[in-house]
């Protein structure tokens, strides 16, 4: 066989494996609700309060922070969100996290040392992460008083920061 046919078929070979590749490391999580869906009732074990379901949360917006406590980028955005919280949640809209934490003790562990104050609930058994389509860490979910997906937003923000309360001043349709 000569060397440019070799080199053609890996070539190919390396192609095929890139348009393979490049679709799984861009899906879904499992049942996903995507943006503009709205979210199914799910029930949410209390880690800092009451078991609870997500439908309670209806009625008003809701931002969702899925976190890990072995996360840095969450440890780093979780403050921002505490201040978030303590200046407009439950007033214009409510703010709740959800730790993907294996055992409760770490998950406990970091709302201690954080000293978090909204309602958090833990996902040992993985439905809610892979609704909510927790693929990547921290993830903030900002959701309608229908329970309507507005916006996913992956990564560690300044929740406080004006550019964050202009974006969830339009998404809710509320002044901040």
């Amino acid at each position: 066989m000569k060397i440019s046919s070799v080199l053609a078929r890996a070539a190919c070979a390396l192609l095929l494996s890139g348009a393979v590749a490049a679709p799984l490391a861009l899906a879904a999580t499992p049942g996903e609700v995507p943006v503009g869906a709205v979210l199914r009732d799910a029930t949410m074990q209390g880690l800092s309060g009451a078991t609870q379901q997500l439908s309670a949360f209806k009625g008003k917006p809701l931002l969702i922070n899925v976190w890990a406590s072995w996360c840095g980028p969450c440890l780093e955005e979780i403050a921002s969100i505490e201040h978030l919280s303590q200046r407009y949640g439950g007033k214009q809209f409510n703010v709740i996290g959800i730790s993907t934490d294996d055992y409760w003790t770490n998950a406990k562990g970091f709302l201690q040392k954080t000293r978090i104050s909204f309602p958090n609930f833990i996902d040992n058994r993985l439905a809610l992460e892979n609704m909510l389509g927790a693929n990547r860490l921290p993830l903030t979910i900002l959701v309608d008083a229908q329970g309507r997906v507005l916006s996913k937003v992956y990564g560690a923000q300044a929740w406080d920061s004006p550019e964050s309360l202009a974006m969830i001043s339009k998404a809710f349709k509320v002044k901040l």
